[in-house]
Order: C-alpha cells, then sequence, then structure tokens
C-alpha cells in the first residue's frame, strides 16, 4: 500500500486509472514553499508529508511553462490558476504569435530511506480560447503537438497517453515493480 498525498480528486484519478496497485489517496495538507523549480517545491513537500504518515507516499507537482512569459507560471502555476485562472492566462497572450509551452510534472517518492524523483513532460501550445469540460486546472488552454483537442476536450485515458503526469507515473511504476 502507498498513500498519494493529495487533496485534487482529479489528480488523483488520473493516478488511479494508470495501475491496478493499492493506491490511497490521503488529502494531507503539506506546505508548498515558494521556489524556482518543480523538484524544490516536490522534495521539501515529500520529507513533511513522509514525518505525517510514516509509510510509503508520493506526492506530484506540476506547472506550465509559458515559453514567451519566460516560462511562466513554472512552478507557481496554482497560484495563477487560483487568481488568474485560464482566462488571465488568455489576456496575457492576446498579443502573441508564440503561444507554446510545455507542463512538466515531478512525482517524489520515498519509502523513508529513499526518495526518488519521476519527471514528465509534455510540450505542447496554448489555445485562443478554452475549450472543453473535462479536466482541470489549464487543461482547457493546453493542446500537446501533435494534437487538435486541449486536454479538457479528451477522455481520461486519452489524456494519460500524453500528459506530463501520466509519462511521470508511468516512471514511477517501473521503479515500484522494481523493488517489488
Amino acid at each position: 500500500m502507498i498513500y498519494f498525498i493529495t487533496s485534487n480528486t482529479h489528480k488523483y484519478r488520473e493516478v488511479q486509472d494508470m495501475t491496478s496497485r493499492s493506491i490511497i489517496q490521503n488529502p494531507l495538507e503539506y506546505p508548498e514553499i515558494q521556489a524556482d523549480s518543480l523538484e524544490a517545491v516536490a522534495q521539501y513537500g515529500i520529507q513533511y508529508c513522509y514525518k505525517k504518515v510514516q509509510a510509503p507516499c508520493f506526492i506530484e507537482d506540476s506547472g506550465l511553462f509559458i515559453h514567451t512569459l519566460g516560462g511562466f507560471p513554472g512552478p507557481y502555476s496554482r497560484y495563477v490558476f487560483e487568481t488568474l485562472g485560464c482566462t488571465g492566462i488568455l489576456r496575457l497572450l492576446s498579443e502573441s504569435h508564440d503561444r507554446s509551452a510545455h507542463f512538466q510534472s515531478v512525482i517524489a517518492y520515498t519509502d523513508g530511506s529513499d526518495t526518488k524523483l519521476f519527471m514528465g513532460r509534455i510540450d505542447g501550445m496554448i489555445s485562443l480560447r478554452e475549450k472543453g469540460e473535462k479536466g482541470f486546472g489549464f487543461d482547457p488552454i493546453f493542446i500537446p503537438v501533435g494534437e487538435k483537442k486541449t486536454f479538457a476536450i479528451m477522455s481520461l485515458q486519452e489524456k494519460n497517453l500524453y500528459s506530463h503526469r501520466g509519462k511521470a507515473f508511468k516512471q514511477f511504476i517501473i521503479h515500484l515493480k522494481k523493488v517489488k
């Protein structure tokens, strides 16, 4: 049994859909430090969580990096989503011809003796308007390379084929199979 420390039921469903392992959601709140990298945020968070649950656990942190905005919002994506939302991002890009972006994800896992990080990335672009009702966060404005649909239009299984979180989680699953 492994705990996925998240209060985000959307993230939990995405991860649960990708494995038959016993993964239990634990909505433990943990401090999300302000740092310039997702890795630093995840490293700090997983150490805090393990001290609280005293069992194998993992967290996932992700960010949207918009190239013309110098990688903004990056590790500050949650705050930016809560304050500006998709509409605010679209306004920031209203005059921009470069709409390239990428999503990045880091999963931090520890069993108490060792901490491992697993990374995933998907390149794409920011759409001209919000499209779709599925997913969460910036999903309605992100279109992966080679696709015409935003993440918010895709089914959960289709999104997991492309997504940054899906890629990181696949690496994590491979690691778990090696240690079990």
